[in-house]
């Protein structure tokens, strides 16, 4: 590379490192945290087989899941905007979340479905309610399964934001289509923007990792006190 160049790449380091830490990571902490109550009721709706809700949520899953994210972006930022005002961050996150909680929520229903039937029925025979035998005994579990999928879901979340330049989210990618505006160093920015979203999918995968090792000791310490 040329000396240009790499003036270019440590000066427009930090004005996209920024966006990534006010912009990139807070719609994905926000989306997530949504999606996962989402996917949660979804899942648990499903799991408990509500029959006046249960197809509504099927069909939830089957929309969202056959429609591409941005697609449904563009519906909600540019369809809806006729109709009533939405900043471009929150029609992010909404759309981030309902996508992702569709994924999640089907994640979760398998991972409720993998608790033995036999641990709920020792949860009435010992006087637990409905609702206790979820917190308690369920939920627990399927999030320990579900745990290495849901952290997949959330790495991948983040590189996805990317998508949301499209409705002038002013995220890292965003910033660096505007900085190559007026550089034009298309290659050298965009691998510079693409290792910032590698160093973001690293950290949450050593908290992935570091998730996982917590949660199967835990795992078994309940082992042993069983």
């Amino acid at each position: 590379m040329t000396e240009r160049v790499w003036h270019i790449l440590l000066e427009s380091f930090p004005k996209i490192l920024l966006p990534g830490l006010r912009m990139t990571l807070p719609l994905t902490a926000v989306a997530f945290a949504l999606a996962m109550v989402i996917a949660v009721a979804v899942a648990l709706i499903q799991f408990a087989r509500v029959k006046a809700l249960v197809p509504l949520c099927r069909f939830y899953i089957w929309v969202i899941r056959g429609t591409p994210l941005l697609v449904q972006l563009f519906v909600v930022f540019y369809g809806f905007k006729a109709g009533m005002y939405m900043s471009p961050f929150w029609a992010a996150v909404l759309v981030f979340a309902v996508n992702e909680g569709a994924y999640c929520a089907e994640t979760m229903r398998g991972a409720l479905e993998s608790v033995p039937a036999g641990q709920i029925e020792a949860g009435y025979c010992v006087g637990m309610r409905y609702t206790q035998i979820m917190r308690r005994i369920v939920l627990p579990q399927a999030l320990r399964t579900a745990f290495p999928s849901l952290s997949n879901g959330l790495i991948s979340m983040v590189k996805d934001t990317s998508l949301t330049a499209n409705i002038t989210v002013a995220e890292m990618f965003m910033a660096t289509q505007r900085i190559n505006a007026r550089y034009y160093e298309p290659l050298a920015l965009y691998l510079e923007v693409a290792v910032i979203y590698l160093l973001f999918s690293t950290l949450l995968t050593w908290l992935q990792r570091w998730g996982e090792k917590r949660l199967n000791a835990l795992g078994g310490k309940e082992a042993r006190h069983a």
